[in-house]
């Protein structure tokens, strides 16, 4: 059969560490090529969901501080990445990493699922920014969205602490 490529669309949560490792586990198959695809909103302090940075420099470095929060930002994301991508790794599956900054997350993902022209695309069922904390017990809007918008199959997974 043709080889999968797959995407977990990932934020920085625990929730995707999950569909990471729910996919290695339970959905790829030998053959598949990985996309972990990161959607990073273009307001830094909406992503911001692990600690806020505050910029202790005075009001006109402003600009200074909000660059050099952005690239601290850049760097966190790809380590965080890295660390996300571990079972990959561990399970010798081929993945790329794919960060993408755009202020709407939800249409961002559906296109670039349709760009990359993918089989699937795997993720959590909350997560994604500040959706998570107002959805309490039902789909996070991001994944709600790509349901019904994404052109390719959505598998959604929920954490085992999620009942």
């Amino acid at each position: 059969s043709a080889h999968r490529r797959i995407a977990i669309a990932v934020d920085l949560s625990d929730e995707s560490a999950y569909a990471v490792s729910w996919a290695v586990a339970n959905y790829l198959r030998p053959g598949d090529a990985v996309i972990l695809l990161h959607v990073r909103s273009t307001n830094v302090l909406y992503g911001a969901d692990w600690g806020s940075v505050t910029p202790t420099s005075p009001v006109d470095d402003a600009e200074v501080a909000a660059r050099k929060m952005e690239e601290d930002f850049d760097a966190l994301t790809a380590s965080k990445a890295d660390d996300l991508a571990k079972p990959l790794e561990e399970a010798k599956i081929p993945y790329k990493i794919h960060i993408v900054k755009d202020h709407d997350m939800k249409e961002r993902l559906c296109l670039e699922v349709e760009r990359l022209g993918l089989s699937a695309v795997i993720m959590g069922s909350k997560g994604f920014g500040a959706a998570r904390r107002a959805s309490k017990g039902r789909l996070g809007s991001v994944s709600d969205y790509c349901v019904h918008h994404c052109i390719c199959p959505v598998v959604v997974v929920r954490s085992p602490d999620d009942a």
